[in-house]
């Protein structure tokens, strides 16, 4: 049965409202799904939604309609503080057509991560542009204990924290060496010196463990790095 959601946050991001406006609109792709925008109302954006609102720096919003009165909805309200930094308020809202709960507490779960790799952006990689890879974990991952299996392949244990350093080695693709940046049962954050690594245990969604990634050196290769990391995650899991 379909019903409305909404889910709301705030958070203060150490930048300025343009750095912030520009990395949710530009494609710069720090924090989410990259996609470049054409600046202006009634434009396309990720997955085709329409922009309802384009003010910079202050309101960004988008609006994705379907059959049924369906809709997803996201908006974005930013205002200058002081030290340079910006409170962001955030609403992200629609409808789910299937098991509520489990679909609210995960668009829930997935927000907070996603709201912090944009505070990572911001502060770390302001203006660069990412080349993104995405990989979904094998069929093995969806099991209850897949995020415990993924750690030990990352070198984390029960008592690693956000902060800690971790060094791993992805065949075909090199050796990350970095810090924790966000740790909770759900999912896992990793930031180099030139990248964000981001891990979904979406296995406790009803999905798999993937893994997103936003690679900041010049150059990368997509298709090279995404087969790298897809072949990790399936080792991780075999």
């Amino acid at each position: 049965m379909s019903q409305n959601f909404e889910i709301r946050r705030e958070v203060v991001l150490n930048a300025t409202p343009e750095e912030v406006f520009a990395a949710v609109t530009s494609g710069t792709g720090g924090w989410m799904f990259p996609s470049d925008l054409d600046p202006g109302v009634g434009s396309e954006g990720p997955d085709d939604p329409t922009v309802v609102a384009w003010e910079p720096p202050q309101k960004f919003a988008v609006r994705q309609e379907g059959p049924d009165g369906w809709f997803n909805a996201l908006e974005y309200l930013i205002e200058a503080r002081e030290g340079g930094t910006a409170a962001l308020r955030y609403v992200h809202s629609g409808i789910f057509t299937d098991d509520w709960d489990a679909q609210y507490d995960g668009a829930d779960k997935h927000t907070t991560f996603y709201l912090h790799s944009l505070g990572q952006y911001v502060q770390y990689f302001a203006g660069r542009a990412a080349t993104y890879i995405t990989t979904a974990g094998p069929d093995t991952s969806t099991g209850p204990g897949a995020m415990a299996t993924l750690r030990g392949a990352l070198g984390l244990t029960d008592t690693s924290a956000a902060g800690d350093a971790v060094s791993v080695d992805v065949p075909g693709f090199g050796t990350v060496d970095g810090v924790v940046d966000y740790l909770t049962p759900h999912f896992i954050g990793i930031r180099t010196a030139d990248a964000l690594y981001r891990f979904y245990g979406r296995n406790a969604f009803g999905g798999t463990v993937d893994a997103a990634h936003h690679l900041f050196t010049a150059g990368a290769d997509q298709k090279k790095s995404q087969d790298a990391w897809k072949s990790w995650l399936d080792n991780a899991f075999a």
